[in-house]
């Protein structure tokens, strides 16, 4: 067999080798962790299914948005409604919790439908000032209609139940390991993410990713070509609004309480960061985005005694929330002008540059 075949399977031998020694390690995480890092687990998880979607719209179609969170807001708000059983005095249809949680992606993505005629037509700043509005519309909704959303103080998320197996701080004992929600929820978050990625990847690339990247490059030219441009912007700005409802109800199941602050204006900058930092257009590229970005401030709160000008709010100091911020906001300069594929992108130019040398030198 010449050279030429044997590298390519060498090469896909090692990429196997190495994502099912990833896979074992992610598997094996909650019995060694602590509750503190499986929630910073968690919330990565959510916040890559998010990035995900927003990267669909953005990264690959071209399509700037704003209103991320608000779509993750219905997520989160519209499970907490179909899940509850009003017995707090907050309006629920006390549902199966897994068909509230179908229920509420869908209703994100009726959302998303809603709002479609205006994005199949609209582009650029214009379609990012459109769905900024749907952020101050959500924050309104989410502070005055208190019957269901609970107002300024949110309300409590019903725990997930599954197969009958309830994803809440009651103990099971797995290899006499104790697990509790954040043990539980870590394996329904790593399914969900694997199955977005997965998708997400398959989207990108099939027929509908090739349109999305003309759309993306020339939206004229791929008119031209006979490419349904507005019906696919609109499809797409489903597709991300359900991902961000799914992340949503991830989130809300994690944080076990819903909060409208936490759903304003800097959540979908930090969505756009994500995107950016690790690199348009690319899953792979979101998910470590969203890694960054949602572990870092979590990194600072827990080692802020240590860190200098960091310190706990009110102290004097940096918050560790805000000096997250002006590093993943200097990450996005950096980025922007010195890597502008992002970290993932990067990183795959330098391997193929690799790859590239060393044939040359063999040959």
């Amino acid at each position: 067999m010449s050279e030429a075949l044997v590298r390519p399977l060498r090469l896909l031998s090692a990429r196997t080798y190495l994502w099912t020694a990833v896979a074992v390690l992610l598997l094996a995480l909650p019995f060694y962790l602590d509750r503190f890092w499986l929630q910073a687990g968690l919330f990565a998880m959510a916040a890559a299914i998010g990035a995900i979607g927003i990267n669909l719209l953005t990264g690959a179609t071209g399509q700037l948005s704003m209103g991320h969170a608000f779509f993750l807001a219905v997520g989160a708000y519209g499970y907490c409604v179909f899940a509850a059983d009003g017995g707090d005095g907050l309006a629920g249809l006390g549902l199966p919790t897994w068909l509230a949680a179908v229920l509420a992606v869908l209703v994100t993505g009726v959302a998303g439908g809603l709002f479609s005629p205006i994005s199949g037509r609209l582009s650029g700043a214009y379609l990012g000032i459109a769905t900024l509005a749907l952020v101050f519309i959500g924050q309104h909704v989410m502070f005055n209609a208190h019957d269901l959303t609970g107002g300024a103080n949110g309300r409590d998320v019903p725990p997930l139940s599954l197969f009958g197996l309830t994803f809440d701080d009651s103990e099971l004992l797995v290899a006499a390991v104790p697990f509790g929600s954040a043990e539980k929820l870590w394996y329904a978050g790593l399914a969900l993410l694997t199955a977005g990625a997965l998708f997400a990847r398959g989207v990108l690339r099939g027929r509908p990713g090739r349109a999305m990247n003309a759309i993306r490059d020339h939206r004229v030219a791929a008119g031209v070509l006979g490419v349904p441009v507005a019906r696919h912007r609109a499809a797409v700005f489903v597709l991300s609004s359900m991902y961000a409802g799914l992340a949503g109800v991830l989130l809300a199941l994690v944080f076990q309480r819903t909060v409208p602050d936490y759903f304003g204006i800097t959540l979908s900058l930090e969505y756009l960061a994500m995107i950016v930092i690790g690199g348009l257009g690319s899953v792979s590229g979101a998910v470590a985005g969203a890694v960054f970005v949602s572990v870092l401030p979590q990194l600072l709160t827990r080692w802020s005694d240590a860190l200098p000008l960091v310190s706990a709010p009110g102290t004097g100091g940096i918050a560790p929330g805000e000096a997250s911020r002006y590093l993943y906001g200097a990450a996005v300069v950096l980025v922007v002008l010195f890597l502008p594929g992002g970290l993932v992108g990067t990183a795959a130019r330098r391997r193929t540059g690799n790859d590239t040398g060393t044939h040359t030198e063999e040959r």
